[in-house]
């Protein structure tokens, strides 16, 4: 079976509970997304009202109820405290893929969440029945980069003028894991 979307897990690591995005959680979300340093390297503008984030999790919620997607919250076991976001998205069950997604607070930085929740997720991924993941950075996003390289992601490409972020087109990097 690939992906049974209907039975959305919770997944957990050392530090990490990853749950399933709830409406709920658009309080948490919007502080991150209102970081700039946090949306530098990601393909959405700085929301200013809580009402769109809450907007974009609630069609979250509602893909993952369609069987589309998955997304995940981010917490801490420690204290609870939200740290990020974590998805699979474009999921081709007849190839067998998906496209892994991940957005931590800036006050994460040099935790090492996004190895430790990537390495649950492509854990769940491979139980699952997918066999290739792809993610993608923007130019420039050497963190990024650099867990994706960690956990054995390849670079497969540029994808030119692939965003369009402040009138300009601007490049992505695509990465691949076979599982």
């Amino acid at each position: 079976m690939i992906l049974d979307l209907q039975r959305l897990p919770i997944l957990e690591t050392e530090r990490l509970r990853l749950n399933p995005l709830t409406l709920e959680d658009a309080e948490a979300i919007f502080p991150l997304l209102a970081d700039p340093e946090v949306l530098a390297y990601w393909e959405a503008p700085e929301p200013d009202d809580p009402d769109v984030v809450a907007g974009v999790v609630r069609n979250h919620v509602e893909d993952m109820a369609a069987g589309r997607a998955m997304h995940w919250a981010m917490r801490r076991l420690s204290d609870g405290a939200f740290v990020g976001c974590f998805d699979i998205t474009e999921i081709d069950r007849r190839h067998r893929r998906a496209q892994v997604g991940l957005m931590l607070g800036r006050q994460t930085s040099g935790e090492d969440y996004g190895l430790e929740a990537m390495r649950a997720v492509i854990a769940f991924a491979a139980a699952n029945g997918l066999r290739k993941l792809t993610a993608r950075t923007h130019l420039g996003a050497r963190r990024s980069e650099s867990v994706l390289e960690k956990l054995g992601f390849e670079e497969e490409g540029l994808l030119r003028g692939h965003i369009l972020e402040d009138g300009e087109r601007r490049d992505v990097r695509l990465f691949g894991l076979l599982l």
